[in-house]
């Protein structure tokens, strides 16, 4: 009897493992934590008097009334379970996009039930719960994505859906009421100005690194002397902090305005576009001529050498067939440059360089968290945009090689 009793449990011991293995997921445990940690212990909600003052934190069943609240805590709870379990990436990715977008929404509720007409000044914004539970969600949402490994296409199809659910909600007004959106209201008109600024500076340094850096590239690879002076040389700006790097363009360009005013005509001065322009510019060469010259070196020789034996000149060899297949290593730099550039536009607010960092600066300024997000959250929707699309068109050209 002894002897069954051992050994009976660990036949359970075994089989319970097994059923854990074979039917619990891994990541969804992890994103079931995080859920629960954002329903259940951190507040859905902040209620402020004014734009700055911190605010009393509330849950979801305080910041909404329990005929949102309850069905929403259902939700959140059906996707939780369902993501613990090893499910169709179909259904997981359905789930996922079910919760985020309930949750998306259902915070637009919470300024109709707590603010009353009698307080203009109080505020609203999303808190911890609200954006772990958007990151929670957001996860349950790319790892079927991956999963089902969607061509470049389909993605750029579900890119677009997503914008337009988010755009859908925007021109609904359902956000208007959160504090963000009051920001937005308020400085709607530089918020267009500092976001065509934004876009500027970052595509038109890159498009400067690639007319510099494409020649420069197919340099390195050809002469080996030129590579070993070259990247390391390279490697060293990447390595200047980026406060640092504007900080040190203001200097010169300031002498430069002063000695030669023509240049302060053109924009040319030691604050403004200028130098935030070239810093972002040498920040971007290093990516764009190393991965030239890799995606040269990874061509096969026996190709050159068939190119080279159809009698090709080596300016024919290096258009029509060597730049076509470095295609996809060359616009994978590309896409690092954009999306780094993007995100340091951000610290170039700081000498008058524009762009949504003005706000984030500017927030961080009279301590206005909301003023804050209104710069961080477009700056991080734009690069995720431009890593998404750039991926898209790698994979779609290294297809088209194969």
């Amino acid at each position: 009897m002894t002897l069954l009793g051992e050994a009976f449990p660990s036949r359970g011991s075994a089989s319970a493992a097994e059923f854990v293995g074979q039917r619990v997921d891994k990541l969804g445990v992890v994103l079931a934590a995080l859920a629960a940690v954002g329903l259940l212990f951190q507040p859905f909600a902040t209620l402020k008097a004014n734009r700055i003052v911190s605010g009393k934190a509330l849950g979801v069943f305080d910041a909404l009334p329990g005929a949102i609240a309850a069905p929403l805590v259902a939700l959140i709870l059906a996707a939780v379970l369902l993501a613990l379990l090893r499910t169709r990436p179909t259904m997981r990715l359905a789930v996922g996009a079910s919760a985020l977008v309930g949750v998306l929404v259902v915070i637009g509720f919470v300024p109709a039930h707590l603010v009353s007409l009698d307080n203009p000044l109080a505020r609203v914004a999303p808190a911890s719960g609200f954006w772990i539970l958007v990151f929670a969600f957001t996860i349950l949402i790319t790892d079927p994505i991956a999963k089902l490994n969607l061509g470049p296409s389909a993605r750029v199809a579900a890119l677009a859906a997503a914008a337009m659910i988010v755009g859908g909600i925007l021109m609904s007004g359902l956000w208007s009421g959160l504090s963000v959106m009051k920001e937005y209201a308020t400085h709607a008109d530089s918020f267009w100005q500092d976001g065509a600024r934004h876009v500027e500076l970052s595509l038109s340094s890159l498009a400067l690194a690639v007319l510099v850096g494409l020649p420069l590239g197919i340099a390195c690879q050809r002469a080996p002397t030129l590579r070993d002076l070259a990247l390391p040389v390279l490697s060293i700006i990447q390595t200047i902090p980026s406060i640092a790097m504007f900080g040190l363009m203001m200097a010169p360009l300031g002498l430069l305005a002063a000695r030669f005013p023509l240049l302060g005509q053109f924009g040319i001065r030691g604050i403004g576009a200028a130098p935030a322009m070239i810093a972002l510019f040498l920040y971007s060469l290093l990516p764009v001529v190393a991965n030239v010259v890799v995606g040269l070196q990874q061509i096969s020789a026996g190709v050159v050498e068939a190119a080279r034996g159809m009698g090709m000149t080596e300016r024919q060899r290096l258009l029509r067939v060597e730049l076509p297949l470095a295609a996809p290593f060359v616009l994978t730099g590309v896409r690092v440059v954009l999306v780094q550039n993007i995100g340091l536009v951000t610290v170039a607010a700081l000498i008058g360089g524009g762009g949504f960092g003005e706000f984030v600066f500017q927030g961080l300024g009279q301590s206005a968290t909301d003023l804050v997000l209104l710069g961080a959250v477009p700056t991080i929707a734009l690069a995720f945009v431009a890593a998404i699309l750039m991926d898209a068109l790698v994979e779609f050209i290294a297809g088209r090689r194969r």
